[in-house]
């Protein structure tokens, strides 16, 4: 079998499945799990770093494969998921296509630099930075959950709005490049237990519900118009 298969790439696995899992609840409607299972999938990215770097004697190409497979991961769970959640959410007009697709296009972009990045660094391990280039993609799993508490308090068109603005600057930010500290492991925990609250909450007592609507689509030709054409 292709790849490599230890301890380290367990959480990154992790993280995926849990963003598949909340991909299948956002296109049933149930967003409050939907915004549950990417909390996790963001719990999960904090440490599958720290776990891969436990294993000291891992080879040059098992942390070239780490990097790539964390980047296709986080393409998947921080990029397509939470343009998933806000279009099913009700982000579907023009001006939301456009957001969603910068959004989309910044992360990747944001990706593949990163990559650039960590193949150097891996080359070169004296050159780590203490600082992120622009904002982490993965800081969508913080921001999305706190954006879904306004609900509570504000009308769905006020919340939509909301939405719209914060999805559009995460987005931009992404490759502004501006310098932030990585935090400490302090700060990751106060990050953990307020996303940890806001999931709590939103579970708890969240209302937000937005109509699916499931439209069946006609066939560009009508085989059956067809079939009734051919027997006269």
């Amino acid at each position: 079998m292709i790849g490599f298969y230890d301890y380290t790439v367990v959480l990154t696995f992790m993280s995926l499945v849990s963003s598949v899992i909340g991909m299948t609840q956002a296109m049933l409607g149930h967003f409050r799990m939907a915004i549950i299972f990417l909390a996790i999938s963001g719990l999960l990215d904090t440490f599958d770093g720290k776990v891969a770097r436990t294993k000291k004697n891992r080879t040059d190409d098992q942390k070239l494969y780490g990097i790539q497979l964390d980047s296709l991961v986080d393409v998947v769970c921080f990029g397509v998921f939470p343009i998933m959640i806000c279009y099913l959410m009700g982000m579907g007009r023009g001006y939301d296509m456009a957001i969603l697709c910068l959004y989309g296009i910044c992360g990747v972009i944001r990706l593949s630099y990163f990559n650039v990045l960590e193949t150097n660094r891996q080359m070169n391990p004296e050159a780590e930075e203490k600082v992120y280039h622009g904002l982490p993609i993965t800081s969508i799993a913080v921001i999305l959950p706190l954006v879904f508490l306004f609900n509570f308090v504000v009308s769905p068109e006020v919340f939509a709005w909301i939405l719209r603005v914060a999805i559009l600057v995460t987005g931009i930010l992404f490759v502004v490049n501006f310098r932030l500290r990585k935090p400490k492991n302090w700060q990751i925990a106060v990050l953990i237990v307020v996303v940890g609250c806001a999931a709590v909450a939103t579970l708890l007592f969240s209302k937000y519900k937005v109509p699916m609507k499931h439209m069946p689509e006609e066939p560009l030709v009508d085989t059956d118009m067809i079939s009734c054409e051919e027997l006269g």
